[in-house]
């Protein structure tokens, strides 16, 4: 609707402009995407999450030491037979007491029949004997490549690795002792110590992960159990959260378990505090409604003293009237005394009828027929407003409601009046009776005029919600949309609003079949 009013210019008057539109905040721009992502986590996948990346890191810095010492270990065993291969290797005696045979296989030498076992004799630069031990305790030659990689070994008596066609070997050469420039080059291969290490990494892979899996199984249901209490606490608050608070006499029972208070721990902290909250909450409602209570009383009693000198005053200006010759100017401000005494009643009945509605006064329950009273309704509003266009949409079956007829009515009398009060004369203003999909009726009151702005759109319910009356050039007492509003929610209904620039649409839903719990007669007309 365009604008906020009611009869006699008791509404609620706004400015008609168009609102800004407001976009929701979103998140920091320098924030990084990792750390928006961590804060949609529950807190139970973080703990878990947590839980399982340090048994990870742990598992990893198990697994990396331990392989780092079983690989020195590994190679320092290999080496010490690999000097004692080396050893034999180079002081092979032939027969006893004699010097070493230049001519001899170092393979020949005791001990020197572990598969695998490589040796060689290098002569002044040239390869005289070379074999390795096969499984079957023959021997077989090497590749040149790899005599070329043996030759080129530092006779210095100290293990060095090297990878030849066989695989990864620990090599060792020294001189044969008595025959000079003579090298024998002594080797083992690595593959035994390489097998060890990687069957060691995937026996720490298996039990780390086999431990990942079952720390992770019994950390949820430990998190889990822990939390739960928690989740007791969210729940409450949830709970309390969804309560209308807004208006009436609010109760809240609810309040976190006593078991899950102790201040000595985290969850117990949170309950403690959220039962303070809750205690502050419910003292600060009841303080509230008491409040509201003294000031409906107190209007309610104002407006019912204040209806007796109204009276008189309309009354004696009446008699005035009949009974005196006044001048032109006499006549003129007796006039202005009589509508203001007219207005001034209407308010007070309007204060009257919201109290009554407040205090659950009066219920009514009958059969209103609203496409009659749409139609007359409307009809009273084109008599009054004749510069603007009017349009009316209905069933073709009648659309029947229980509750309060004068109410009603007095509901579309202030949507109707509220449009053509606050927008100018060619506004088009359209009603719409329709029955409602599960049963009552939808009425909507539309017109084409510049909007409500936005601020005022979300207090335009309220009471004594108006703008400046010198800016819109029409005084009102702002209750005309709040009694609509009253009168519609004691029907159990509904009032909605929509507007925007060219077009602003209240919608009103009321049940079949409902009539009001806090009714009150209509105001008297």
């Amino acid at each position: 609707m365009s604008g906020v009013g009611s009869p006699g210019g008791q509404g609620t008057a706004l400015p008609r402009a168009a609102a800004g539109s407001h976009s929701p905040p979103g998140s920091q721009p320098g924030q990084p995407r990792w750390q928006r992502w961590l804060e949609g986590w529950r807190l139970r996948t973080k703990l878990l999450v947590a839980t399982l990346a340090l048994l990870l890191l742990t598992c990893l810095t198990i697994g990396f030491f331990s392989h780092a010492v079983m690989n020195v270990y590994l190679t320092r065993q290999l080496d010490q037979a690999l000097i004692g291969t080396s050893d034999r290797a180079a002081g092979f005696q032939f027969p006893h007491g004699r010097f070493p045979d230049p001519d001899r296989d170092p393979l020949d030498a005791p001990g020197q029949g572990r598969t695998g076992t490589l040796g060689v004799r290098v002569t002044d630069g040239a390869v005289v004997s070379a074999g390795v031990v096969q499984p079957d305790g023959s021997r077989a030659p090497l590749q040149e490549s790899d005599l070329q990689v043996i030759a080129a070994v530092p006779p210095v008596r100290e293990p060095v690795t090297r990878t030849l066609s066989l695989g990864e070997y620990r090599l060792m050469a020294q001189p044969q002792p008595g025959s000079a420039g003579t090298v024998v080059v002594s080797g083992l291969p690595l593959a035994e110590k390489n097998n060890t290490l990687f069957s060691l990494g995937l026996t720490i892979a298996g039990v780390s992960a086999a431990g990942l899996a079952v720390t992770g199984v019994l950390s949820y249901l430990i998190i889990r159990r822990a939390l739960r209490p928690l989740e007791k606490v969210s729940a409450l608050a949830t709970q309390v959260a969804t309560m209308p608070l807004e208006s009436g006499d609010v109760d809240l029972p609810e309040r976190v378990p006593e078991e899950l208070t102790h201040p000595a721990t985290e969850v117990g902290s949170v309950g403690l505090a959220v039962n303070r909250m809750l205690d502050n909450v419910s003292h600060a409602l009841a303080v509230r409604q008491r409040s509201e209570t003294q000031v409906r009383q107190f209007v309610a009693d104002a407006s019912h003293e204040l209806r007796t000198p109204l009276t008189s005053i309309r009354g004696y200006t009446e008699m005035v009237r009949l009974t005196e010759d006044l001048s032109a100017n006499g006549q003129q401000s007796l006039g202005r005394v009589e509508a203001e005494s007219r207005r001034m009643t209407g308010l007070v009945e309007d204060l009257l009828l919201l109290a009554r509605l407040d205090e659950g006064r009066g219920e009514v329950r009958e059969e209103v027929d609203l496409t009659q009273l749409v139609i007359e309704s409307v009809s009273d509003a084109r008599v009054a407003a004749q510069d603007h266009n009017w349009t009316i949409s209905l069933p073709e079956e009648p659309v029947i409601v229980q509750g309060d007829p004068g109410q009603l009515r007095q509901v579309l009398i202030n949507l109707l009046t509220n449009g053509s009060r606050h927008t100018d004369p060619g506004t088009t203003i359209s009603t719409s009776l329709a029955p409602a999909s599960g049963g009552g009726a939808v009425i909507t009151v539309a017109d084409n005029g510049p909007g409500i702005p936005q601020a005022f759109q979300e207090h335009i319910f309220s009471r004594f919600t108006r703008a400046d009356a010198a800016r819109s050039g029409r005084a009102s007492s702002g209750l005309g949309l709040a009694i609509a509003a009253a009168i519609v929610s004691a029907h159990h209904g509904s009032i909605h609003l929509e507007s925007e620039p060219g077009r602003t649409v209240f919608t009103v839903r009321l049940p079949a079949g409902t009539a009001p719990d806090r009714g009150a007669s209509s105001r008297p007309q």
